[in-house]
């Protein structure tokens, strides 16, 4: 065989790094807590009534799941309400916002990203993973973006073998 015939795997010699955002993806359980679910004929807080729910519910079952509180009702819900789930919530889930699930997918990101060490993809040339098995919210791929600027040399969206250049730094 001759040197003409060799198949050389250039994207697996090339000095890209692939950074996957499926690899912040924390596995635990979403839960939404609808607080619409204790509104008196789904339009009133009766503080007294919600307090009792909030005392009388076993908040245990949220055991290292991860949980977004809202209200789909369209009632004026005061602030104190969804800070009262979250003060009996907190020591059982990993983690608690309000919002939807997708703002939930947004803040487990959030979190996974800012504890990230930028600093080993300092001067690299990266390829930012696109498509996998997992949504990953594009405000994640806004962050780590946002994150990887600063330090790396370039930037790039896709897979090794076809990539969309986003950064390059100025010489």
């Amino acid at each position: 065989m001759s040197e003409k015939d060799i198949i050389i795997n250039r994207v697996a010699n090339s000095p890209l790094i692939t950074f996957d955002l499926e690899e912040f993806y924390h596995p635990g359980e979403r839960v939404l807590i609808d607080i619409g679910d204790q509104l008196y004929q789904g339009l009133i807080l009766k503080e007294k009534d919600f307090r009792a729910w909030v005392r009388d519910m076993d908040w245990s079952i949220y055991e290292n799941q991860n949980v977004a509180i809202w209200c789909s009702a369209d009632a004026i819900i005061p602030t104190w309400a969804y800070m009262l789930v979250a003060t009996r919530i907190s020591p059982y889930a990993h983690m608690v916002v309000f919002g939807t699930l997708e703002d939930l997918e947004k803040a487990l990101y959030q979190n996974a990203l800012s504890s990230m060490n930028i600093e080993k993809f300092r001067d690299k040339k990266i390829v930012i993973k696109g498509c996998g098995k997992y949504q990953v919210p594009d405000s994640a791929y806004v962050e780590i973006t946002r994150l990887l600027t600063p330090v790396a040399s370039s930037i790039m969206y896709g897979e090794a073998c076809s990539t969309v250049p986003l950064y390059k730094r100025p010489k």
